[in-house]
């Protein structure tokens, strides 16, 4: 089974960790303890809460973009009297502006979406790594689990932000950078075991 895992729950009080098998037979002691670490660490900053509103406000501001375009598609802020000229330019700006808000509004949202959750998994290795005092756990632990390339069947591309690593592998993880970054849920493995290695 493929090495991974992941922790859930709005708070400390109500919260879950889960470890694959494969990560337990594969990793050794301190690099458990390392994995452990940093998914205690998305609970205890309240990184679950923290995705779950932003889930929220990103369908929030599609649900706004849509209501704009149907808004001025149906003649939101038309006025009755007959000399409209000036008020149909208007209509047909509103509407080029909904259009644009309907399309950009969503992709934008998301990329902040996984911008946010690529900086608290920064921010669990940081506090994970404190929390051991021994940094190079998870180093190691993160090694093993990027070069290991067998995908987690049960994982989806709503839960990828859980797992301590992206869990929908594919043959060119290793060769995506730039743009594509973007558009993960992970920050880079090697840019993670860096920061982690800097620490000791």
């Amino acid at each position: 089974m493929a090495p991974n895992a992941f922790a859930t729950g709005r708070d400390p009080e109500h919260a879950s960790i889960a470890l694959t098998t494969g990560l337990i037979d594969k990793l050794d002691k301190n690099e458990l303890e390392g994995v452990i670490a940093h998914e205690m660490s998305h609970i205890g900053n309240y990184d679950i809460r923290l995705m779950t509103m932003v889930v929220v406000l990103v369908g929030l501001i599609s649900l706004l973009a849509d209501f704009f375009l149907r808004w001025t598609w149906f003649g939101g802020g038309r006025k009755s009297d007959n000399n409209s000229d000036n008020g149909g330019q208007l209509q047909g700006i509103l509407m080029i502006i909904g259009l644009v808000l309907v399309i950009l509004s969503p992709i934008i949202a998301t990329m902040i979406q996984l911008a946010v959750s690529r900086k608290r998994e920064y921010l669990a290795d940081a506090t994970g790594a404190l929390l051991t005092r021994y940094p190079e756990g998870l180093a190691s632990a993160l090694e093993k689990i990027s070069a290991d390339k067998e995908p987690l069947e049960v994982a989806n591309k709503a839960t990828a932000h859980l797992y301590i690593a992206s869990p929908l592998k594919t043959d060119t993880d290793e060769q995506k950078g730039g743009w594509a970054n973007l558009f993960e849920t992970h920050p880079p493995i090697q840019d993670r075991i860096k920061k982690l290695r800097a620490m000791i």
